[in-house]
């Protein structure tokens, strides 16, 4: 889904994919992100910057914060490294902020959740608005798509009377989006369509589009 929304926004560019399965392996067993995970993201970085790259778009929530510490070089040397999830976060703030200022987070994975609660709260500051945060977190790493979405749907259950917004922190939730919002009638925002937007902004702001 990221892909189909990155080319959906930008049009025809070249995708440049970089992973490693070891980095989130390695945040899960230690419940934080390691100087040695924290070290072969930004390794990453680094490859892409000499491999062409014009911008750089984070997929991984759990790593967001190893992204923010890496903006300044990318800024330096003229390659933005954009968070898939910030601008997710800050329209869930708006969108709270109109009712009860309620966020329901769901996640499957508590180095995923704190990561992402961190950024709501950070950007919920920068825009002077105060927001409570509800936990939505359910044990569906790895499960089948069927089980998933009978689980996320349970999960959103809970929270639904309690918050006014639900956000969905992993890329991976995305397709369940709609079916929570038809579900309980309430705003969902993941963040795929949030990341290829924010990137389609960076290729801009550098003249590319």
């Amino acid at each position: 889904m990221v892909e189909q929304e990155v080319k959906r926004n930008l049009g025809d560019v070249t995708l440049l994919t970089y992973e490693d399965a070891s980095i989130l392996a390695e945040i899960r067993n230690a419940s934080y992100v390691t100087s040695n995970a924290g070290a072969k993201l930004v390794t990453m970085y680094m490859n892409a910057i000499r491999d062409g790259a014009d911008a750089i778009l984070n997929v991984c929530s759990s790593v967001g914060e190893v992204a923010d510490a890496a903006k300044e070089i990318g800024k330096y040397l003229g390659v933005p490294i954009v968070r898939i999830d910030e601008e997710m976060c800050k329209d869930a703030v708006r969108i709270a902020v109109r009712n009860k200022g309620r966020i329901g987070v769901l996640a499957t994975l508590p180095t995923t959740l704190n990561p992402t609660k961190q950024t709501i709260y950070k950007v919920a500051r920068q825009m002077g608005q105060q927001i409570t945060i509800m936990d939505g977190l359910f044990d569906a790493f790895g499960a089948n798509q069927e089980t998933f979405q009978a689980q996320i749907l349970e999960k959103a259950g809970e929270l639904a009377n309690q918050v006014d917004v639900i956000l969905l922190c992993q890329g991976s939730m995305a397709y369940c989006e709609t079916l929570v919002q038809n579900k309980y009638g309430l705003p969902v925002v993941s963040s795929p369509r949030y990341g290829a937007l924010d990137l389609k902004r960076a290729f801009i702001d550098k003249g590319l589009i």
